[in-house]
Order: C-alpha cells, then structure tokens, then sequence
C-alpha cells in the first residue's frame, strides 16, 4: 500500500505465503501488544527523543520474534525509527491515544476470527503482531509470518475510521483476510488493475460482512456522487498493469486507492447473486480468475448493490 496501505508488493507476500500451515490454533491467534508497551518505555525514558542506538538495543532486539520479521521485511531500524520521530513527532506522540483501545480491540478482533472461522473453515489464523515501526507500512504479513501492524500508522491515517476502536478491528481483519486468499494471485509479477483492485475489494468486502466495516471508508466518501463515472473509467483501465491511478496512491492524509472500492463493488456483486452464500464465500477468498470472477459477478459500471 501507500503509507495508508498494503503495498501491491506486500499483498503479493502475504499470499505467496498462503498454503503454509496456520501457526495457531483455528480461530484462537495470539494477539501480541508487548512491543507498543516496550517502545513507549524507550520512548518515555528519552524524553521523546530516543537516539537510533536506544531504539535499536532497547526496542527492537529486545521485542517480540513479530517485531523481528517486521523489521527484517519492511527495513526497520533504529536510525529510521528517529529519523521519523524527528522528522514527526506529533505521529508517535498521537498514536498513545490508540494504545488504550488495545485490549478491547483484542476481544473484538477475536469476535471476529471466530465469526471468519465459521463463516471459512479453511482460514488459517497466525499471530498478529501489533509494534511501533518507522511510520509505514501500516500492515504487512503472511500465515508463516503473521500479520505485523505499525501502530503509529494505524494511528496517523485521518482518513481511517474516527474510532480508533473500529479501525484497529477493520484495519486488522483485512490484513489478515490477504493472508487467507489463494496463493495464485501471488504468481503475477505484473498484476493488473482488476487483479490488485478485486485482492483488495475482496478483503474490504469480507471485512464488511465479518465486522460491520471496511478498512478505508474514507474513499466512500471521495466516490459519492460520481460512481457510474469512476467505474466506466475503471472498465477502461482494468487490463492495465500500471496501478498507479487506482490503488497504493493514497498518504497519510488522502485516501486515493480507489480500486479498492470498484473491488468492493465486484466482489459485493458477485455475493448477492450467488445463491448458496457460503460458496461465495469460498470463491471470493479462493479467486484465481479476476476476468472469470467478472464476469460472473454481474457487476457494470453504476450497478445498484444492497445497502447495508
């Protein structure tokens, strides 16, 4: 994503990964926040400025074996973290605000991890790691790796949900619905935009219906009143591999990504004509075909979906 989102080439890792063995057990992830705790302790005891050497000794080779593969994924280091600290305060200063929410973010996301397991017995539920990271990605993860949230991201996003709450269950589930689709997706070095857009629809579909919400409801918003004109443009577009105009675009404070919700519509098509939900179900998170998903989905451009 952009730094509001899962860049195209992390989304790719977290499927690639996708037919390892789930690392807990069925719908019961563990859940782990010690990090956030141990930054700010750092943090706390360097009077908010911490040196690149405390972040590194005292944060990040002391934290959890989530912390650790985040770090070696994304490039996280100590003199990133205070490059970043120095460059925006405000953002690790914020993010405090988020930490409160934690605990009953857990027992909401686990609410959520059963409902998921019922609803697809194939799930596969690794850890989640939730740490403190150089102000992007947001999340990233894979079922050998689990999936790694930067908390200061989650946080700093203005066009998230404005309940933190919220956000942490919607933002998580969909990272963690990347890790449940088909491995296939992952094979295309070059996706194309319906590729990358329906891998992101689906997850901010399967979110909706698990959770009551999506990840990025802020591109809603940018989309009302122009959606018939947005979704023609997309048909022009839906065989290119420059994704540029439709996805990992967004920033801390524009949504972008528009793609994920032309995806969304796709896939919310493809459920509310399909008979037998559940198969639905198995083949949104089980696509391999984006042009065969399509077109059976129904979807053109303006369709009149349910409302929730």
């Amino acid at each position: 994503m952009s730094t509001a989102s899962l860049a195209r080439v992390l989304c790719a890792a977290a499927l690639a990964f996708a037919a390892a063995p789930a690392a807990a057990t069925a719908a019961q992830p563990r859940i782990i926040t010690s990090d956030v705790r141990l930054f700010y302790q750092v943090y706390d005891a360097a009077g908010g400025h911490p040196t690149a050497e405390q972040l590194q000794h005292d944060y990040l080779d002391r934290g959890s074996d989530g912390l650790h593969t985040f770090a070696r994924l994304r490039n996280i280091t100590g003199k990133r973290i205070a490059a970043e600290i120095a460059k925006d305060p405000a953002l690790y200063a914020n993010a405090r605000r988020c930490m409160a929410i934690l605990p009953r973010g857990r027992e909401r996301l686990m609410v959520a991890m059963r409902k998921l397991a019922e609803l697809y017995p194939a799930a596969k539920f690794p850890p989640v790691t939730v740490a403190v990271s150089r102000g992007k990605p947001v999340g990233v993860g894979g079922p050998v790796t689990g999936v790694m949230i930067g908390l200061e991201a989650l946080c700093g996003v203005t066009y998230f949900d404005p309940d933190m709450e919220d956000r942490f269950v919607h933002v998580l589930l969909h990272e963690y619905l990347h890790v449940q689709q088909s491995p296939a997706l992952a094979e295309d070095d070059h996706p194309t935009v319906l590729e990358s857009s329906l891998i992101e629809g689906a997850a901010e579909f399967m979110t909706e219906l698990i959770a009551g919400g999506v990840a990025e409801p802020g591109i809603r918003s940018e989309v009302k009143g122009h959606e018939t004109e947005i979704e023609t443009a997309f048909v022009a577009d839906e065989d290119k591999t420059d994704l540029r105009k439709w996805l990992y675009n967004g920033s801390m404070t524009k949504a972008g990504d528009l793609g994920y919700w032309v995806g969304y519509r796709i896939v919310k098509a493809y459920y509310e004509r399909a008979s037998d939900k559940r198969q639905a179900i198995h083949d949104i998170l089980g696509m391999t075909d984006p042009k065969a998903f399509l077109a059976r989905s129904g979807w053109h451009p303006g369709i009149v979906l349910d409302r929730k």
